[in-house]
């Protein structure tokens, strides 16, 4: 993989804070580009996705060099559309629902291209299960390619549907690699569901059974989000070593016990390879949720 670009650190709570510098894959609309009346909505939808935070009108104004009432205009614009919507008791706005959905479209496009798939086939065919890959989007795991096994009994969920992230075992490994603020924050959201007599739903308990998946490198679900299924997963790393997406198998425990899938590990882990070489490192820091701790070795 490339070097890792320097990104400018959106960190800091102040609105009015001096943004001496941007990432280079943001567009600063001061040259040629703000003649063109139509990008600026793309320049802002840029700008959030790369903060990997909420920013404020204010801010954005100052990181992209656009008058705050444009600014307020353009925001306000995309928030109406579904693009943007605002954080819940702040002045800062994230990705919208519309926003998520696209986002969510491409990168899954993208990860059924022929190297891709043909990672997850050569995977699927070589333990005789279902792969998955899929990333985190809000507080659920969200499928983007499935390789069916050729059995009987599978599991049908399409790309794009959407799993809890404490019971499975994608979803824990994200949860895994997130500073233990980030994760209180978005496990604070809602409630632990119960979905089977194995799901964690203690906080306690939960905490530490990330804690293992971080220091293992790989995450399992026990039968946590369906009876009778057992999953191991992976991550897929960006160049920095922060988790971007994850790769797993899937198999009724009939087939598979969940000492026989752990040892399935290693062939996870070189696909996991294998697929972060097909994407460039923007795209999988894209992925990436910053300030994350490392997973594994």
């Amino acid at each position: 993989m490339s070097k890792k670009r320097n990104m400018f650190p959106l960190g800091g709570s102040s609105d009015d804070a001096t943004l001496a510098t941007v990432p280079p894959t943001v567009t600063r609309l001061d040259g040629a580009a703000s003649a063109i009346s139509a990008l600026k909505p793309f320049t802002f939808l840029e700008a959030i996705a790369q903060a990997g935070r909420p920013l404020s009108v204010s801010e954005m104004s100052a990181l992209l060099n656009v008058p705050q009432p444009t600014a307020h205009r353009i925001v306000h614009g995309l928030e109406s559309e579904g693009f943007l919507e605002r954080e819940a008791g702040s002045r800062r706005y994230a990705p919208g629902s519309r926003l998520v959905r696209l986002s969510v479209g491409v990168v899954g496009t993208s990860a059924r291209a022929a190297p891709r798939r043909a990672i997850l086939e050569a995977l699927s065919n070589a333990i005789g299960e279902t792969c998955n890959f899929g990333i985190r989007v809000g507080n659920h795991l969200m499928y983007l390619d499935r390789v069916e096994a050729a059995w009987p009994f599978g599991l049908r969920f399409e790309p794009g549907s959407r799993v809890p992230l404490h019971c499975t075992s994608m979803g824990k490994l994200f949860l895994s690699a997130m500073t233990p603020t980030q994760r209180k924050r978005l496990l604070n959201a809602a409630a632990l569901q119960f979905y089977t007599e194995r799901t964690i739903t203690d906080p306690d308990l939960l905490e530490a059974e990330l804690l293992k998946i971080r220091e293992a490198g790989f995450s399992i679900d026990n039968q946590e989000f369906l009876a009778g299924v057992v999953c191991v997963a992976v991550p897929v790393l960006a160049a920095n070593g922060s988790v971007a997406a994850a790769l797993a198998i899937s198999a009724p425990l009939a087939r598979m016990s969940l000492s026989r899938a752990t040892q399935c590990v290693p062939l996870l882990r070189n696909a996991a390879e294998q697929m972060a070489e097909t994407f460039g490192d923007s795209d999988l820091d894209g992925l990436a949720v910053p300030g994350q701790q490392r997973v594994g070795q």
